[in-house]
């Protein structure tokens, strides 16, 4: 299937195919044509299963079925979502996929000035995509009104209970008009999700993909065993062989993420770390050099990471070896999309081999192991098929 045959409009299907897209994924395949014919929607998916674009395309749709003229300045549409870093995601997505509409959408979020907000609020926006505690704000002072709101989205909803923002969600309900239509998504499905969808919903169609178990044959994925005390030099050796112009490296936790960005600046290699305890402004500089290249690698940990959809990233480097086999899967599917190749470096020790068999388990493949490098850790590895020893010295054809 293509996008044509979820009868979208031309000017959505021409910046899809700018973006490389041509055939939707499953989420967007079950999803789309209901919300083009005004259901609401219960989705069951999570990161990296291309739901941003399940929603942001009918919606983008529907607002522009409406002739300019008669458009009001009143917001239209909400998208909530529970981090800064996807609210953000979702504003690109937004600004990517409705390049040839006329459809206005700004971003709200906290820990940065309300002022530029406020100002692009005063000129009126077709679609508002916030989190909670920046969008209760600007409500309570006045500058955001909900009671034209057509279409609403709920992002990640899961997340947003384990964070704590029930009763801000309760809130900003309580302020939407009864005549709406609301798109649910969420990674799990417990009680409490349960009862805050019946909440909202009416007459949902059930949407729902797999959790990702598998990797694509687009990514190239190898091991390296090796001595906890060498992982570092590991990552500068083959950043150097392979000459690898653009990679993202995931560790466990916001320390390790400094301290390994710590030590690629010190032997010149441009990095920057991605956490929670970053500033808002801070993770934005650096996931802006990230994106347009004036950093050569961006060190994130898992969380941080949410949002972070790179073009054509070359590389993703597991570290640490992540103790859930699916956040594997999370990780190395920021590589090898729209059709394009990838690479996978995971560094693997002793203490790790545990989480490297809970992996092979998942995505039923062995991995080849790289037995070349300058820092193999000789003690019995797990069974894996081993590459060959040109591996760190290969480059691009």
């Amino acid at each position: 299937m293509n996008f044509n045959e979820l009868n979208l409009i031309a000017p959505l299907v021409q910046a899809l195919e700018k973006k490389g897209y041509q055939h939707p994924t499953p989420i967007q395949e079950k999803s789309i044509p209901h919300i083009l014919q005004g259901k609401d929607i219960f989705g069951c998916a999570q990161t990296g299963t291309g739901k941003t674009a399940a929603f942001a395309l009918p919606i983008l749709q529907l607002l522009s079925a409406k002739p300019l003229a008669e458009r009001s300045k009143d917001i239209k549409a909400l998208i909530l979502a529970p981090t800064r870093e996807l609210a953000l995601q979702i504003s690109e997505n937004f600004a990517a996929y409705g390049k040839n509409l006329h459809i206005s959408h700004t971003l709200v979020f906290g820990g940065v000035s309300q002022v530029p907000q406020v100002n692009s609020l005063k000129k009126g926006v077709d679609v508002l995509i916030a989190t909670p505690g920046r969008l209760l704000d600007l409500m309570q002072q006045g500058y955001i009104k909900l009671n034209h709101i057509e279409y609403f989205v709920l992002d990640e909803a899961d997340r947003m209970l384990d964070m704590g923002f029930i009763n801000d969600i309760r809130k900003v309900i309580a302020k939407l008009p009864t005549k709406k239509q609301t798109l649910f998504f969420s990674a799990t499905v417990s009680p409490e999700i349960m009862l805050l969808a019946n909440t909202l919903l009416k007459s949902p169609v059930r949407v729902s993909v797999d959790p990702p178990s598998s990797t694509t044959e687009l990514v190239k994925q190898s091991v390296y065993f090796v001595n906890k005390e060498d992982k570092r030099s590991l990552l500068k050796h083959l950043i150097e062989e392979d000459s690898i112009e653009h990679a993202l490296v995931f560790t466990r936790t916001k320390r390790g993420a400094d301290r390994v960005a710590k030590d690629l600046n010190s032997t010149g290699i441009k990095a920057e770390s991605i956490h929670g305890n970053k500033s808002q402004n801070a993770r934005e500089r650096a996931l802006k050099g990230f994106k347009n290249r004036t950093i050569r690698v961006l060190v994130a940990t898992d969380i941080a990471s949410r949002g972070i959809d790179v073009d054509k990233l070359s590389h993703v480097i597991n570290y640490e070896i992540p103790e859930q086999a699916e956040v594997y899967v999370h990780r190395i599917g920021r590589t090898g999309r729209a059709g394009s190749t990838g690479t996978a470096f995971s560094f693997c020790t002793d203490d790790e081999k545990p989480y490297w068999k809970d992996i092979n388990k998942l995505i039923r493949r062995d991995i080849t192991v790289a037995t070349a490098h300058p820092f193999m850790n000789t003690s019995k590895p797990i069974h894996n098929k081993p590459i060959p020893k040109t591996i760190t010295k290969q480059k691009a054809k």
